[in-house]
Parts: structure tokens; C-alpha cells; sequence
């Protein structure tokens, strides 16, 4: 079991350098191509990853001091994966100061039955040092911004952007939360059967939860005892695991039987199944997304969940789509950079830059100028994401208000979060170090009637 764990680890961390793949993604796909199904196993190498990745750029700076770079950069892919996994089980996860010298022995021992003592031998040498030298030369001279970076885990130019963004003291908050994946959330569905029966059957299988003050389907899983997908009350559709900031907006959406809906960037369903279970399945939800591969996903979600009211449509929403539809309700939840999310996926913070802040604000711009033609009079635009960066959000909607006069923003109810920044009080902000969730940002917008 051990060595599978460590050999599936190597391989995700490969690919997701590789190819830029997302833990799930990468984890997922590793575990198919070297057939490996043990639970056990699958989830050791999920825990290696995720806080291996985690903690990329003190492990990897802290390699490097001991290492050097020029050693590195000879050695293989696996290999360099194989160190940071190393380095985090033997330091990391111990705090780095309490040392076990037969497992790091036993540790080197997996790697040469994986990659093989030819490939290790440029590094083997370091093993020890490795395991027994401090970790105080990484933070030398580094900056005030460096050294938060390094000890909460972050890319310094991020940690420079909440400093000026939120003020230090509540930067450091946000930034000390991502330290730890947020809870998790399910929500019932009442499409399928009442929610006592779901709380039955989800207590029948070992699963506590607790109920989400002020969220009507939405609970926190305090324990279970087998993951939630292998669940047969899962797979009858009985529930949908689903982010409280995720509940949230579709609750903010408030959508009555009988109306139309608009649900731009759609896949992979968490939105659609939660909208047409408000709606009682009565009315109409035209659900566009641009890939066809995450429709395939949202498909299938439709079917488990037992939604009947709504039709799928692959487009790209920055342009002109391909229907003629006026809708009482348009929910715009575009791509973002998922700042928001470091919690629950590390991988991503370390692709970002500052450019791909301004990159996806420019996209989700063309999301919504586009999307705002089809809310008919007197209805509603919903835009949220699960990004923090002023530029994604409030920024985007003062250009909106701007551009077009006859929308209006909305109070929000119910109000879980902050007010939004600049000024935009009638919007919330959702962080995990107060909220519990993903971080999150949510408007609501009325179209006005001219005349």
C-alpha cells in the first residue's frame, strides 16, 4: 500500500508540473494509468500531494539551500518530485524540528524501488542533510512580503496584494486560512425525496452533519466514514456536494417556479440542479457552457439529480448566443482565478501572476457585457465568483453599472458576508476564515423599465 501511495504521488506531481492539471485531476487520471484502487492507498497519495503542493515554495527554496540548483536541473522529473515529497513528510509534516530517522531511511528505500538507485544517485548524498539541517537559511534576508509568503505558503507578489488590498492585519487572516482545506459542504436535494428521509439515509450510512444557518438544503459534514461518491444515497441523487458559498449564490438567485433562467458557464451542474430544485422543477433553465466535455459532466449530474426543466446549450457566452430568450433571472458564474479557493486547491496559486488577474478580468468582462442583453425588464443579473481580487469583482461591476443605466445594484439576503470594497455595500464578500468556505464575492442586480 505504501509504495503504491508514493508512486501515485510522484506521478500526479509529474503531471501537474507537466501539464498544469489540478490535484483531482491529476490524482484521478495517475490512479487509471497505473491501475491502482486500493482506498488506502489513494488516500495517503492524496494527503502527499495536496501538502506537498501545499507548501511548494518553502520545500522547494529549502531544497534548493541544500541541494542546488545546477544538481536539480540534471535530475529527472520523478526524482524532483520524489524530494519534495520527501522533505514533507520528513519536515514538513513534523513541524520540522522532531526528526524520525527510520522512516526517512524507509522513505529512501520506496524511492530506489520506484525510480531506481541509478537514477537517485546524484541525490542520495543529500538525504541526510536533508533530513537534519535547519530550515532557518530560507528565510534569510528575505522581505517582510518574502517571509509572510514563505511561512503562510503563498506567492509573494499575492502576499503584496492583500497587504494593500485588506490592510495587513486582516491580509493575514485570509492568507493564514488557506493553510487548511475548508470544510465540507453537502446539499440536499427535495427533488428526490423529503429532507428527513436524506438525513435517514445519510445517518444510516455514517455520515454526521449540521445544518448551515440561514442556507435552506445546505449542511457541514462533521464525519463520515467512507467518502461521500462511493454512497449509494449519492448515486440515487439524494444530495450534491456543494460549497456553502456555491449554496449561497444560488439562493441569492431566489428563482420562482415558472421563470426562465439563464445559467452562463454552467458546467459542471452544481448551479442548475440547485436553481431547479428551487424552482420545484416548474419553469425553464437554459444552461450554457463553452465546453463540451463539462456538459457531458453536467449531463449526467441532470440525470442523478432528476432535474427536468433544463436544456444544455455549448457556446461561448462573450458573444451573441444562439437563442433568443428573455429571463427572469441571468446567473453569470464566469472563470476566475479561484483566489478563493487556495484552501481547497494549493496547485493553483502557484500558476497564477499578476497578469492573470487582469487576463481573466477581461475575459469575465465579456462574459457579462455580453450576457446583460438577455434579463428582461424588471429581472435579475447575478454575478459571483469564487475569486477575491477587487479587479474580478466589485471593479467589474462599477464598469457594468456604468455602462448600462437601467441596471441597479440589490440588497442581498440573506447577508452571511461583509459588505463588498469601494464602496459597493449592497454586494458580499465571503472569506474562509470567517465564513467557513471558499472565499467569494456575489452582486445582484436589478434591470429597471425605462418609461
Amino acid at each position: 500500500m505504501l509504495r503504491e501511495s508514493w508512486m501515485l504521488a510522484i506521478e500526479a506531481l509529474s503531471w501537474m508540473q507537466m501539464r498544469r492539471l489540478s490535484e483531482p485531476l491529476a490524482l484521478s487520471r495517475t490512479a487509471k494509468q497505473l491501475g491502482v484502487r486500493d482506498s488506502n492507498a489513494l488516500r495517503l497519495a492524496h494527503h502527499l500531494v495536496y501538502e506537498t503542493v501545499r507548501r511548494q515554495n518553502l520545500i522547494d527554496k529549502f531544497i534548493d539551500n541544500v541541494v542546488g540548483q545546477d544538481i536539480l536541473d540534471d535530475c529527472s522529473m520523478g526524482v524532483q518530485q520524489f524530494l519534495r515529497l520527501y522533505v514533507y513528510q520528513t519536515r514538513a509534516a513534523r513541524g520540522w524540528a522532531s526528526l524520525d530517522v527510520k522512516e526517512a531511511e524507509a522513505i529512501a528505500r520506496l524511492a530506489r524501488s520506484i525510480l531506481g538507485w541509478e537514477t537517485l544517485r546524484k541525490v542520495e548524498p543529500f538525504f541526510g542533510l536533508l533530513l537534519t539541517q535547519s530550515n532557518a537559511g530560507v528565510f534569510e534576508r528575505a522581505s517582510d512580503e518574502e517571509l509572510v509568503g514563505l511561512k503562510t505558503f503563498h506567492p509573494q507578489w499575492y502576499v503584496e496584494y492583500c497587504f494593500r488590498h485588506f490592510g495587513k492585519v486582516f491580509a493575514m487572516d485570509v492568507l493564514e486560512a488557506d493553510l487548511h482545506p475548508p470544510p465540507l459542504y453537502v446539499r440536499l436535494n427535495t427533488l428526490k425525496t423529503a429532507e428527513n428521509e436524506i438525513l435517514e439515509n445519510l445517518a444510516g450510512d455514517g455520515v454526521k452533519v449540521k445544518k448551515v444557518e440561514h442556507l435552506t438544503h445546505a449542511y457541514r459534514v462533521t464525519s463520515t466514514k467512507r467518502p461521500l461518491v462511493s454512497l449509494k444515497s449519492y448515486h440515487e441523487g439524494l444530495f450534491f456536494i456543494q460549497d456553502l458559498a456555491s449554496c449561497f449564490a444560488g439562493e441569492v438567485a431566489c428563482p420562482s417556479d415558472g421563470v426562465v433562467v439563464l445559467d452562463v458557464c454552467a458546467a459542471p451542474g452544481a448551479k442548475t440542479t440547485h436553481l431547479a430544485q428551487l424552482m420545484d422543477n416548474k419553469g425553464k433553465i437554459v444552461s450554457v457552457d463553452f465546453s463540451e466535455r463539462r456538459m457531458n459532466v453536467w449531463k449526467g449530474e441532470m440525470k442523478r439529480m432528476g432535474v427536468e426543466i433544463a436544456e444544455p446549450i455549448v457556446a461561448d457566452a462573450r458573444r451573441p448566443l444562439p437563442l433568443k430568450v428573455e429571463a427572469d433571472v441571468v446567473i453569470v458564474d464566469p472563470p476566475c482565478t479561484n483566489t478563493g479557493t487556495f484552501g481547497k486547491s494549493p496547485s493553483t496559486k502557484w500558476r497564477l501572476t499578476t497578469h492573470s488577474v487582469e487576463n481573466m478580468a477581461e475575459v469575465q468582462w465579456q462574459l457579462l457585457n455580453n450576457c446583460v442583453r438577455y434579463v428582461k425588464c424588471g429581472g435579475m443579473l447575478v454575478y459571483s465568483t469564487c475569486s477575491i481580487t477587487v479587479e474580478e469583482n466589485e471593479m467589474l461591476i462599477e464598469k457594468l453599472l456604468k455602462w448600462n443605466a437601467d441596471f441597479k445594484l440589490v440588497e442581498i439576503e440573506p447577508k452571511i458576508g461583509l459588505p463588498g470594497l469601494r464602496g459597493l455595500e449592497e454586494c458580499q464578500r465571503l472569506y474562509p476564515h470567517l465564513n467557513g468556505c471558499n472565499g467569494f464575492f456575489i452582486a445582484k442586480l436589478a434591470k429597471t423599465c425605462s418609461g
